[in-house]
């Protein structure tokens, strides 16, 4: 039977993304202000409005405005400009805030005049090995208005505890404001990943029921001994059209958006678990142990055993 693309598999995309630390800073800005921002590896950005308002734009497209209230999420952490004016060209925020290593904080205020805007901005760094090609489509930037936020008690509370500060005091700071933010990013996406449902240019695979169904498959049965032609057959079409249709909503093809869940979660079980090396390979749907050792070294560059005992797990490219 077809899922519904409204339940597990929004589930599914977000559960391996979770946040391994947090850069954030208060920006003060009076106008003329404008400042432009690389793009963020590895990061996904979060910008919320606590008083004022700015402009957001990124090549190519048109400059978004921000209200008071307003959080904007940038997912995969893409190169943008925030202005008090959408054509004021910006100074680039390398040379404003030059150290900006995860657990730390900061403040940056430009100007004396005018009116004022104060900005919470944050890096989220998170682990890219757990992105999933969905993950990777969502668009640039998602906004939720003040209005989305007060109508969730429990994100307006999260992002209550961000702008108070009231997150970061006392023992295990840096932990309680790491899953804070943490937190305030799941909450946040969730509703806007519900409104993509409503999209036809958006995550268009999410809206196919039979490649909905094959990727709610390969994210929660990764260990059963799937092949293109058994998921083909499974989802209900001919190998050909149902790999070109893959191919065509998620980017990649079946065979690669499996092995890729099925790597991630080897990276799990060997970072985030005590079992046993040798056991890994029959959990993630490897019959043999070599092809899984030669699929983990191609997908990490490293080998299994190494991979463990890494003190940071190496990221794919």
């Amino acid at each position: 039977m077809p899922v519904d693309p409204g339940q597990d598999l929004l589930g599914e995309l977000l559960r391996p993304i979770r946040l391994t630390g947090v850069f954030h800073s208060w920006w003060r800005m009076q106008g003329p202000w404008s400042v432009e921002g690389d793009t963020e590896h590895r990061c996904a950005v979060l910008h919320h409005i606590a008083e004022g308002w700015c402009w957001i734009s990124t090549e190519g497209t048109s400059p978004i405005r921000l209200e008071e209230g307003d959080l904007a999420l940038f997912p995969t952490g893409i190169a943008h400009r925030m202005s008090d004016r959408p054509d004021r060209r910006g100074t680039p925020l390398r040379a404003l805030l030059t150290e900006r290593p995860p657990g730390a904080t900061d403040r940056l205020d430009i100007g004396t005049e005018g009116l004022t805007s104060r900005i919470l901005c944050a890096g989220l760094h998170y682990d890219a090995s757990a992105a999933t090609s969905l993950y990777r489509a969502l668009p640039w930037i998602m906004v939720l208005t003040r209005a989305q936020i007060e109508a969730d008690p429990l994100l307006r509370d999260v992002v209550g505890l961000l702008t108070t500060h009231r997150a970061g005091a006392g023992a295990g700071a840096e932990l309680v404001t790491l899953r804070t933010f943490e937190m305030a990013f799941v909450l946040a996406l969730r509703p806007l990943l519900q409104d993509l449902m409503d999209r036809p240019d958006v995550l268009v695979a999410l809206k196919h029921p039979a490649i909905s169904a094959a990727l709610l498959i390969i994210s929660t049965r990764y260990a059963e001994p799937w092949t293109v032609d058994t998921l083909a057959k499974e989802v209900g079409m001919s190998r050909s059209a149902f790999t070109a249709s893959f191919r065509e909503l998620v980017g990649e093809g079946p065979a690669g958006h499996l092995t890729a869940w099925r790597m991630r979660e080897a990276a799990r079980l060997l970072t985030e678990s005590d079992i046993a090396q040798g056991s890994v390979p029959a959990k993630v749907g490897y019959q043999s142990a070599v092809g899984f050792h030669t699929a983990f070294r191609k997908h990490f560059g490293t080998t299994p055993g190494e991979y463990r005992r890494a003190p940071t797990a190496p990221v794919p490219d």
